[in-house]
């Protein structure tokens, strides 16, 4: 074997390379990310709206002896060390907590994700009648492209509440035997003008309009048969009128089930892996930690992609209120100075996906700081836009607690940013929660074609991710 040179073993001492997840494998461990990412496509495939997603939590939270904290109360059951609760807000988002032996006084270990993914909306007025077709209105929701919503086979997901106040789940599109809905785009023939135009401006907001029938309703004293038609096929099978699309919530998203991506099954192409991958990560994490240290909790939060706000999103009170509460049962003598103390003492991951390096698209991205699809777990120290503007900027003492977790744990980690400095850039819920004096980093699963219609992530990440999210809850 020949000697390695002074300066070799110097460099291998002092210099630094990111790990592929693959090559650190042995087979149990390769064969442990094929299954958890079966669990991970069927989560994908069963929330594909914020309220679906939370949900399958709420479900999946009481299978694993979850008991909701409105129970607690009206029962009096008195909290336990390594006991699992729950809060549900309106169906929208949830937290999940495990009390642990310390005092919430002492601080929290949080992983929060959030729920909501870019979609179209419909409006509240949405169904119309034009060239013997029947569309619905939209309006997008959250950062899309809008032209890549076009020919694609959609679904609709929602609900409706009717006049009587009797609530109505809809989903058309996902059974193989269900139609599918559509919006159409020019052919290529036809659209030198449309072709000339900024990307951006080719397909228009008021342009996403849906493809919903084109049979008429028979009857020669009638107008706008065939949205007549439509609305008795909606009458007949979910009891609904038009008027009770106004008091509705339909989200348009893609049609049909997640699906390895790859020759080697080694990624997994999907709708809503922002950030559904963090949120099945985190839940699948803390399902599998016994009694912590420090209470566990995985917060689960809607309205992300626009924002954060609103009464489901990490801007709103429940997350405070529910801790509130919960050290209302669990101390002997409720004071707001323990919620405080409860909060700033607290340690999170703020769970979210960021861009993976792509080398169909290397003008924008920075090789050295992007991550890698498949070299693992993600930290960030800093979002936001340009010169940091509106980010969380996490602290060195911070960074390295979760770098030596990471290390000690055998969790296969980078770090990343979004982008080269100018291009533009991105926040999370970080800064929100850094409010409270929490530490906080971002640290999330890499995708390609982050807000498209359908992402692409390793299956190597995202196992990567579940283990790091795991150790986290134990340290």
């Amino acid at each position: 074997m020949t000697n390695k040179s002074e300066g070799k073993k110097l460099q291998e001492k002092l210099t630094h390379k990111w790990k592929n997840v693959w090559e650190t494998l042995d087979s149990s461990e390769k064969e442990k990310i094929f299954d958890i990412n079966e669990e991970y496509k069927d989560f994908l495939d069963k929330g594909k709206t914020e309220r679906e997603a939370a949900m399958e939590i709420i479900k999946v939270a009481r299978e694993n002896g979850y008991i909701s904290i409105d129970e607690i109360r009206e029962k009096g059951i008195r909290p336990t060390h390594g006991m699992k609760i729950y809060a549900n807000n309106k169906d929208k988002s949830v937290v999940l907590f495990v009390l642990g032996k310390e005092k919430l006084e002492k601080g929290m270990n949080i992983i929060g994700s959030h729920l909501d993914a870019p979609r179209i909306d419909l409006k509240q007025f949405p169904l119309y009648e034009d060239s013997d077709f029947a569309l619905l209105k939209t309006h997008y929701y959250g950062g899309i492209k809008k032209y890549q919503w076009v020919t694609l086979p959609l679904a609709l997901h929602g609900v409706v509440v009717k006049s009587n106040g009797e609530k109505v789940n809809i989903v058309i599109g996902e059974d193989e035997n269900d139609p599918v809905f559509f919006i159409t785009d020019l052919l290529p023939h036809l659209a030198k003008d449309q072709m000339a135009k900024k990307m951006d401006e080719g397909i228009t907001g008021e342009g996403l309009n849906i493809l919903i029938g084109s049979i008429p309703y028979k009857d020669g004293e009638i107008s706008e048969k065939v949205k007549l038609n439509v609305l008795n096929i909606l009458n007949e099978k979910y009891g609904i009128i038009e008027e009770d699309f106004t008091t509705a919530e339909f989200e348009i998203v893609p049609a049909g089930k997640s699906r390895d991506v790859g020759i080697d099954r080694s990624m997994v192409g999907g709708y809503g892996q922002d950030d559904r991958a963090c949120a099945f990560t985190s839940l699948r994490a803390i399902l599998d930690i016994g009694t912590p240290n420090k209470t566990a909790v995985a917060l689960f939060v809607d309205k992300e992609e626009i924002g954060s706000v609103g009464n489901t999103s990490m801007e709103s009170k429940f997350f405070e209120n529910t801790v509130s509460e919960l050290i209302d049962i669990t101390e002997e003598k409720y004071s707001e100075l323990i919620v405080k103390r409860a909060l700033a003492n607290s340690c999170v991951l703020s769970a979210d996906t960021l861009a993976g390096f792509d080398p169909n698209y290397p003008e924008v991205l920075d090789r050295k700081n992007s991550p890698f699809i498949g070299n693992g777990i993600t930290l960030v120290k800093y979002t936001g836009v340009r010169g940091k503007g509106g980010s969380n900027d996490a602290n060195s003492e911070y960074l390295g607690k979760i770098r030596k977790i990471f290390n000690d744990n055998n969790v296969v980690w980078q770090m990343g940013e979004l982008g080269k400095v100018d291009q533009g850039g991105g926040g999370t819920i970080a800064y929100i929660l850094a409010n409270y004096g929490m530490e906080v980093v971002d640290c999330g699963v890499p995708l390609l074609s982050v807000h498209a219609p359908y992402e692409i992530a390793s299956k190597a990440d995202i196992y990567m991710t579940y283990k790091g999210y795991n150790v986290f809850y134990k340290n």
